[in-house]
């Protein structure tokens, strides 16, 4: 059994493009999830780098590097936790990263820092304000159903740190994408 990391799966599509690549290429595998894929068996050296340039061909990169798997595997669970639709309550960043990683989160965050640039929280930040925009822009629930289901603490929480990362406030990005060209009629 082998597990590879993969970079650039976000969504429930890339892992069925990863499935059939592995079908494809003829390589038994358990399962594929979000950032990974768990093979039956050990690659040879020469089906290693056919599955590598089959992925980077559709946009995914295989992973080698411990550092950039501990990174690859930090943006993927928190990634995932986005699937769920919904943040936990009184949700820990840290400790949910050391539930996943299970190593000192001081030190994956020093990692994370130098490798990209931004913190992990920074990181999570940027996640929440765009599952918001896209929560806005399907008029799937109100900003006080948004800021519940990702866990901040009011409503003007939410749109402070909306204004802080993309410039601009909720209403005002509403507002835009109902404006622009194939926006909402």
């Amino acid at each position: 059994m082998e597990e590879l990391l993969i970079k650039n799966m976000v969504c429930p599509r890339c892992i069925m493009a990863v499935e059939n690549l592995l079908f494809e290429k003829d390589i038994p595998f358990q399962r594929v999830a979000l950032g990974k894929a768990i093979l039956s068996q050990e690659l040879g050296p020469n089906s290693v780098a056919e599955l590598e340039d089959g992925l980077l061909r559709m946009g995914f990169e295989l992973l080698q590097d411990k550092d950039v798997k501990k990174i690859e595997k930090i943006k993927t669970s928190l990634r995932a936790l986005f699937q769920e639709e919904e943040i936990p309550a009184g949700f820990n960043i840290s400790d949910y990263i050391k539930s996943k990683i299970h190593e000192d989160y001081s030190k994956l965050s020093h990692l994370f820092s130098s490798m990209e640039g931004i913190t992990i929280e920074r990181f999570f930040i940027a996640l929440k304000i765009d599952k918001v925009k896209e929560w806005l822009f399907y008029e799937e629930m109100n900003l006080t159903e948004i800021s519940y289901r990702l866990d901040y603490s009011s409503v003007q929480h939410l749109s402070s740190q909306f204004k802080k990362t993309t410039g601009m406030t909720p209403s005002a990005y509403k507002k835009m994408i109902k404006s622009s060209p194939g926006g909402w009629k």
